[in-house]
């Protein structure tokens, strides 16, 4: 059976217990679809991050509309509903 490493990025140490808010990003054309997940901190910047590949860092922006223009150009779309770390802690 397959298994999937879960060992952090040091990429996620930018957010770790200091993230707001998470949206789950994808692309519908492949398939399995490919997700990447956005991730903001605590001072408003956002950061995208692919856990196909050990939650690497794929990009900083330093507001939503950046980081969103950005996965749109690459034709990603957004997962309906955002999670806020208040609704998980």
């Amino acid at each position: 059976m397959p298994t999937t490493d879960t060992t952090q990025s040091p990429g996620l140490d930018r957010v770790k217990d200091s993230w707001s808010s998470l949206e789950v990003w994808l692309d519908p054309t492949l398939s399995p679809p490919y997700i990447l997940l956005l991730l903001s901190d605590q001072v408003g910047n956002w950061h995208i991050f692919d856990p196909a590949e050990k939650y690497r860092l794929i990009k900083s922006c330093q507001n939503y509309d950046e980081a969103r223009l950005w996965l749109l150009e690459d034709e990603y779309e957004l997962l309906e509903g955002r999670i806020s770390s208040a609704d998980i802690y």
